[in-house]
């Protein structure tokens, strides 16, 4: 019954979401990678639809930047997925390579990405590359990414944005790398064991030293997320604290953007105060924005807002080309 719907919604994903009890109407849920919903009354005697409500009817599909997807060769011969989305212009872009968070299980999909689409219009490409420990490709792919955080799971992202450089999409001197909670992470890993090929970091509820999140995270406070944290991270504290962020922090060259909430149970503050003080003792510079009271992410709308407008000025002075500052209010 949905290809019935695919002629009134092409290069959409439409869905029913419910039916009237007569069966001859439904409500359906009509989205894409420039659309973040639409909702529709599709009668099924006629085949005709009428728009109900959008989502964010703010944005403007025709103005949001495509996803495409991609497939990367990693260097142990492994096919990664992943979605590349380009500003408008022609290439090489600036380059943000964009970890998703998680990280096992989880995956990055074609589908309107708040963040993409915002860097997109602020003149950058971004990355998004669904590495070993991602979920959707079968239990085996999830399950080689236990235990090699900093490892194979970082060399993925590396390969990856290696290739967009190599394929011109990216000028190899503009690159950053920006994640939250493991992908804030990976971000700051990245800046670790690639000195030369970030010019920036940004590390968003970001987890920096492994050992916390053994010890201090909300995970840990359960036999169940005990023995997750065991088995996706091992437990030696020596090869945690090689693999974290906080025992490399003397190879950094890029320049870094630390935002964190002072209440996060997922990835205690902890984390930011060690990295904090480790790049303060490496003389490393170092931005911050850190607000007291938020959690696993700011989610008051104003910090929100404050948090991306600092994002792109960073980005906007490290790799940009001066529109990120003006642009900041434009989120879409």
């Amino acid at each position: 019954m949905t290809k019935a719907l695919q002629p009134s919604f092409p290069g959409q994903l439409a869905t029913f979401t419910s039916f009237t009890r007569d069966g001859k109407r439904a409500v359906v849920d009509v989205r894409s990678d420039r659309n973040p919903g639409d909702f529709y009354v599709f009668n099924l005697d006629t085949m005709q639809a009428g728009h109900l409500v959008s989502a964010r009817p703010q944005i403007d599909p025709q103005q949001m930047r495509p996803m495409e997807p991609v497939t990367v060769k990693s260097r142990d011969g492994l096919d990664l997925h992943g979605f590349l989305t380009l500003p408008a212009g022609s290439k090489p872009y600036p380059l943000i390579v964009l970890p998703h968070g998680g990280p096992h299980g989880i995956a990055d999909e074609w589908g309107y990405n708040r963040e993409a689409q915002l860097f997109a219009m602020h003149g950058y490409a971004v990355l998004q590359i669904n590495y070993r420990g991602s979920g959707g490709y079968g239990g085996w792919f999830q399950r080689a990414g236990y235990r090699q955080w900093g490892l194979s799971m970082q060399d993925d992202l590396t390969d990856a944005t290696q290739w967009a450089i190599d394929q011109g999409y990216a000028s190899a001197q503009r690159v950053c790398i920006y994640g939250a909670s493991y992908g804030g992470y990976a971000a700051i890993e990245g800046a670790v064991r690639e000195p030369d090929l970030y010019k920036c970091a940004i590390g968003y509820a970001g987890v920096y030293d492994l050992r916390v999140q053994l010890d201090r995270s909300d995970t840990h406070s359960s036999k169940m997320g005990d023995a997750y944290l065991s088995l996706a991270l091992g437990d030696n504290p020596d090869d945690l604290l090689a693999r974290s962020p906080l025992g490399g922090v003397a190879k950094i060259k890029a320049n870094l953007l630390l935002l964190h909430g002072g209440d996060d149970p997922r990835v205690p503050i902890a984390n930011f105060n060690e990295l904090t003080s480790a790049l303060d003792k490496n003389g490393k510079h170092y931005e911050e924005l850190v607000m007291p009271h938020e959690g696993h992410g700011f989610f008051v709308p104003e910090h929100s807002q404050q948090a991306y407008e600092k994002m792109l000025d960073f980005l906007d002075r490290n790799i940009g080309n001066g529109h990120g500052a003006a642009m900041a209010t434009t989120t879409p």
